[in-house]
């Protein structure tokens, strides 16, 4: 059974969505293994996101059976491009959404198992999760830091989800209106960490892979990968933890601080008021910074109310419009064609 708030006069719609940037070669077969008819779904539509491709991308969608079009009017990322497909799903009036990559990478096969939790009610997001320590095709150090990466997502979003950078993902309509992606560069962490922290459902189920049919674009190598992952982590975390974020650095620096203060006093007393100056220094610089950190701590939780607030009003708006037939999120109103 579905849950209540998945009817929409009766009918229930699932929108799969492709964010593309110059795959004209691989999206025939990634369109062709995509499903039109999955189990409790009266009908399911297909809307591919060009993001600023120079190839004939929008094209070849077209001629294969997309049922819209969204094209941005230049490469804006991967995760602005993930945003559009939400919104111009939204606007279709889906249900759920599932979101997969233009290059085949996963299975087509495995979106009725994708979107069950959704269907069942016992989920708000669902993440396919991938065969990491047995897949052929990454190296051993991928895999490392696959295993490390999505631990520390998981202590980030308080989920269970065991291969976080997976984009192969069902969202509720629910869901889906909560999104609110700032980065750039990825939308898989950055969402991830936002539906946890907002307390929406979110599972993972175990998902097949195609062989690779290209590199990936989104980095040139590991180290950036790493570099521009640790800053999304660190700043979604930020804003939904912004105390505890602050306050472990600054209780370091604080204990830092009275250790040196101790450690003054101690040398002051038993050498008579002698040395040790720069123990003290360094001390009341220590907790100076530490200070300093709980007031930015202070300062971020007040704005993380305001954030929460605005969240809020954003997704009853978004209802709204949706309802009214108005519904727009994106920055630059993108051109389509359905």
């Amino acid at each position: 059974m579905f849950s209540p708030f998945l009817y929409q006069n009766g009918e229930v719609r699932l929108v799969i969505q492709i964010p593309c940037f110059n795959e004209a070669e691989t999206l025939p077969t990634t369109l062709r293994d995509l499903p039109r008819a999955v189990n409790g779904f009266d009908d399911v539509l297909w809307v591919v996101i060009d993001d600023g491709s120079s190839d004939r991308t929008a094209e070849i969608a077209k001629a294969h059976g997309a049922d819209m079009v969204v094209q941005l009017a230049n490469n804006k990322g991967l995760a602005v491009a993930f945003q559009a497909g939400l919104d111009a799903s939204l606007q279709l009036g889906a249900d759920v959404i599932v979101n997969t990559d233009a290059d085949n990478q996963y299975a087509a096969s495995d979106i009725p198992r994708l979107v069950e939790p959704i269907r069942n009610g016992d989920a708000d997001l669902v993440v396919g999760t991938r065969d990491i320590a047995n897949h052929e095709e990454f190296s051993l150090l991928k895999k490392w830091l696959q295993r490390v990466g999505s631990w520390v997502v998981r202590q980030a979003s308080a989920t269970h989800v065991s291969d976080v950078t997976s984009g192969f993902r069902a969202y509720s309509k629910e869901a889906a209106l909560q999104v609110n992606v700032v980065s750039q560069f990825t939308y898989t962490l950055e969402s991830l960490i936002q539906a946890g922290r907002s307390n929406l459902k979110v599972a993972d189920v175990p998902i097949g892979v195609n062989p690779t049919t290209r590199p990936s674009r989104l980095f040139h190598s590991k180290r950036q990968y790493v570099r521009r992952s640790a800053g999304t982590i660190s700043r979604v975390y930020a804003m939904h933890k912004p105390l505890r974020f602050f306050n472990i650095p600054a209780a370091l620096f604080a204990a830092v601080g009275l250790i040196l203060f101790g450690r003054f006093g101690w040398y002051y007393l038993s050498a008579g008021g002698e040395g040790h100056i720069q123990s003290l220094i360094v001390g009341a610089v220590c907790l100076l910074v530490s200070v300093q950190m709980l007031m930015l701590g202070l300062l971020a939780d007040l704005l993380r109310t305001n954030r929460v607030i605005t969240e809020r009003v954003l997704r009853r708006v978004r209802n709204i419009e949706l309802s009214l037939g108005t519904y727009s999120n994106t920055e630059e109103e993108p051109d389509s064609d359905v």
